[in-house]
């Protein structure tokens, strides 16, 4: 007999459940069930006939993605539902396009050791002194940019801070490095996946027609990359929900 997907939820859950096409908000605090609206909402989509391929869920904690896959098999087991973090969603999009953003297939992901290792190099080659600012600082004021799809050829270094200049001249040295090594860093990843959906309007419009239904998890926390990918990724079916908690 089929699970009442229905049963335990109260009305306005019921009704974002039973919500299918075009975009939905959904605004909740903690423990409100935004997880379970969630999965009960794909597991009614697939009782609709919507096929398991069609679904991609995203969220921003493999702990999140692993109870979210969990609660899907109770109540839909055996479907195949790509569900996962924003980070291992575009690991998994640029081995496929890899060469498409100058990368090989089998490049590989630097850990944070690793990124500053090669940023110090960098620093070497770009021949500035970091007496007003620490590797460290250096290496967020990049990942700032990355998220907020500022590539190195459009850091001008003004208007953002007080060592932008050295941004400016690290920030290109060390984008080289990272190519001539063919690895990425974890910023790349989003950063990366969202010039190639920017860049690429043919393979933009066949991602779309493939996910035809999105959902994120915890929306308040998406930054620029983030929303570029999924925004790029529902034009042609705007069939994005996502959740979100308004007091964070």
């Amino acid at each position: 007999m089929a699970l009442d997907l229905l049963a335990s939820l109260n009305p306005a859950q019921r009704e974002a459940v039973l919500h299918q096409d075009g975009p939905m908000l959904i605004l909740a605090g903690p423990g409100s069930g935004k997880t379970r609206v969630v999965t009960h909402r794909i597991a009614q989509m697939l009782r609709n006939g919507v096929a398991p391929r069609e679904l991609l869920a995203l969220t921003f904690t493999n702990k999140a993605a692993d109870e979210m896959r969990s609660r899907l098999q109770t109540l839909a087991p055996g479907q195949a539902v790509w569900m996962g973090t924003f980070h291992r969603f575009c690991a998994r999009l640029l081995r496929m396009y890899a060469d498409r953003v100058g990368l090989g297939e089998n490049f590989s992901i630097l850990d944070v050791d690793d990124s500053r290792m090669l940023l110090r190099e960098a620093i070497e080659e770009a021949k500035v002194q970091l007496e007003m600012i620490t590797p460290d600082k250096l290496a967020q004021a990049i990942s700032w940019a990355k998220n907020n799809l500022v590539t190195p050829e459009q850091y001008d270094g003004q208007g953002r801070g007080p060592w932008d200049g050295l941004v400016a001249k690290v920030y290109p040295a060390y984008q080289k490095r990272l190519l001539i090594a063919n690895a990425v860093d974890f910023d790349d990843l989003l950063l990366h996946s969202a010039v190639l959906l920017r860049e690429n309007p043919d393979l933009r419009r066949s991602l779309d027609a493939r996910h035809r239904y999105i959902m994120v998890d915890e929306y308040q926390d998406t930054n620029l990359a983030q929303y570029a990918i999924v925004r790029a990724l529902s034009i042609d079916n705007p069939n994005l929900a996502v959740t979100g908690d308004p007091d964070q």
